[in-house]
């Protein structure tokens, strides 16, 4: 059965969103920045970063994030990441390697952190990640120390040009909020 896939834009111009019409993980994402990630991690990400020009992949609940580099050209990328999403999702391949996304979410997951990481947690996951998930990006705990958040920016977040606002004006504010203890809230 041939895949549906939507091209959407998104505000950071090294990256574009392609929705799909089935799932492709049961919640959050998986962000990919290297070659050695994509072999241990999915199968269609290292296909896609196999494309000349790719640098960075994010897979979401029904989308897939590219980000390209320099030498990446938009009018050639395009046709080649649509060629392989469409030819490794119709064969029903495997998105994700989910015994090696289980083993790193359950490392993260035990790395420790109070109740107020754990409030940071459940803020992000109920309101940020949905609504950053719409552009195609994701943003990811790293820890909160000294008052500090620190996060990761993944998938069209990363580079945007837009993402300091977000993370000022939106992620920290709301953090700030609902959870006295944050101070700052910084991109790492």
């Amino acid at each position: 059965m041939s895949v549906n896939i939507q091209l959407e834009w998104t505000p950071n111009p090294s990256t574009l969103k392609y929705v799909v019409d089935r799932r492709l993980l049961a919640g959050g994402a998986v962000s990919i920045t290297n070659p050695q990630d994509a072999q241990a991690k999915s199968p269609l990400a290292r296909k896609l970063m196999d494309v000349r020009g790719v640098t960075a992949v994010m897979i979401g609940t029904n989308f897939v994030t590219v980000t390209k580099g320099d030498e990446g050209e938009w009018d050639e990328l395009n046709d080649q990441v649509m060629e392989t999403l469409d030819t490794h999702l119709t064969a029903n391949e495997p998105v994700v390697d989910e015994e090696a996304i289980a083993a790193a979410r359950q490392a993260t997951a035990s790395d420790g952190g109070g109740s107020v990481e754990a409030r940071i947690r459940d803020i992000l996951d109920a309101e940020i990640r949905p609504a950053v998930a719409m552009d195609g990006g994701d943003i990811t705990l790293d820890r909160f120390e000294d008052g500090i958040v620190y996060l990761h920016m993944k998938g069209s977040c990363a580079g945007c040009p837009s993402s300091t606002a977000t993370l000022k004006m939106g992620i920290e504010g709301r953090l700030r909020e609902i959870i006295p203890e944050v101070l700052e809230v910084v991109s790492i």
